[in-house]
């Protein structure tokens, strides 16, 4: 027997992860040495990031650490910064800059994405993302934060300023995170000498509808429980300029917001223009129905960073949308096309009918669509907790998180600001100064 093949992924999220135990589970150390590059050293389930940032799961338990779900693999936490399909190499960024190759015989590129911004004046210095765990914890100390300012000041102008919030983008991550985060703000108000009334919440949206992972009927839905929950949305328009934290809106509206979040989609990993793998107009990596990468032998790709051919719709050259519930599927079959190529079996082609979709609103409020069967209210609230506990990864973290829901019922959520963690050594900086 020869040495054991060189298999490298390019990403620690759902796919990369996934892939990575299902061909430990399938392949023998002797046939295989499987390394994952993540900059990270954990995986995010991101369908819990809005529970995590409202407080209805502990943000340590919507991460899975990849080298306690990836036991006999090399992880390495370094940002893959180029491929070479030529030489089979990988260029890595490693701890203090320092650059590295390694070689492979079976790639694997599944970076994902990242949020899709537009030049706005004034976005990139006040907005806040909801891509990563990072960015949740941030955010829900960030409003909290403003609650505690706003009690605190005289200043009505300032005060305005501090209890609008600006959510923009109305598709699934937008509406769950704005959502959650406005059910905590009003539970938290018991403790604040502030109104619900003084709290805004504003929601841009560019298409003239919200939600178009769902029927219009659902999306209409929604939209009417937002608004009579206090919500203000704006459709057909877009965000124009943020300036200072003025919001001018394409429809001429104006105001002062101090949290203004952009969920306004994704795009592909923008590290995959540094390499020589074939991409189509959005970036994404070109790869036939068997994941396999056009014209690059012994490359394979899936997630949000590929371009898969989607074979169950009619129109003509479409893809596979990017969604987790593709990635988790094609990374089952990536990992079976991986051992057919090591061990010389027939590939199979990726082919998945859209399921639906399952969003919460906040407590016990939810919509779902699950093959045409649609659900509203506490039902789909329920269906939407169900469905993401199964699919957690491991037995560890589903009994965490359910355990954090069980707590939640007899108990007041937690809404204390720690916002210090993200400068945690400000206070020591000051005392050493003087």
């Amino acid at each position: 027997m020869g040495d054991p093949a060189r298999i490298v992924i390019i990403g620690g999220g759902y796919v990369g992860a996934t892939t990575a135990r299902q061909l430990r589970k399938r392949l023998s150390a002797d046939e295989a040495q499987l390394t994952v590059i993540d900059p990270r050293s954990y995986m995010t389930y991101q369908p819990f990031l809005a529970e995590a940032a409202a407080g209805s799961v502990e943000p340590r338990h919507v991460v899975v650490p990849l080298r306690e779900v990836l036991p006999g693999c090399k992880v390495m936490s370094a940002e893959a910064t180029g491929v070479d399909t030529t030489s089979k190499s990988v260029t890595l960024r490693v701890a203090d800059g320092h650059v590295e190759q390694i070689g492979y015989d079976i790639l694997v590129v599944a970076p994902g994405s990242v949020s899709r911004t537009l030049p706005i004046p004034g976005l990139a210095e006040h907005g806040i993302g909801f891509k990563t765990l990072e960015e949740a914890v941030y955010l829900r100390n960030h409003v909290l934060s403003r609650l505690d300012l706003a009690a605190s000041t005289v200043d009505r102008e300032l005060r305005r300023k501090l209890l609008t919030f600006l959510f923009v983008g109305g598709g699934y991550a937008g509406i769950e995170a704005m959502a959650e985060l406005e059910d905590m703000t009003r539970h938290a108000l018991k403790d604040y000498a502030i109104d619900r009334s003084e709290l805004r919440w504003v929601l841009v949206e560019a298409a003239d509808r919200i939600m178009p992972e769902v029927s219009s009927s659902l999306a209409t839905y929604t939209l009417g429980l937002l608004t009579k929950r206090g919500f203000e949305v704006h459709l057909g328009t877009t965000l124009k300029s943020c300036e200072d934290c003025h919001v001018v809106l394409g429809d001429d509206t104006e105001f002062d917001a101090d949290t203004i979040v952009w969920t306004a989609g994704v795009k592909p990993s923008p590290m995959l223009a540094d390499t020589d793998l074939p991409l189509n107009p959005k970036g994404r990596v070109c790869c036939a129905t068997t994941l396999e990468v056009d014209g690059a032998p012994g490359v394979f790709s899936a997630g949000d960073a590929a371009a898969v051919p989607d074979v169950t719709s009619k129109e003509p050259g479409a893809v596979c949308a990017p969604s987790a519930q593709h990635a988790s599927r094609q990374a089952v079959v990536l990992a079976k096309n991986i051992v057919a190529t090591l061990r010389g079996g027939p590939l199979e082609g990726y082919r998945h009918s859209y399921a639906g979709s399952v969003a919460s609103l906040g407590l016990y409020q939810g919509v779902a669509q699950i093959y045409g069967v649609k659900l509203r209210g506490w039902p789909a609230w329920a269906l939407h907790r169900a469905y993401h506990l199964m699919t957690m990864p491991t037995a560890h973290r589903k009994t965490r998180i359910a355990a954090d829901w069980l707590i939640s019922l007899p108990f007041r959520r937690q809404v204390v600001a720690t916002g210090e963690q993200h400068h945690p050594r400000e206070q020591f900086v000051r005392a050493s100064r003087g």
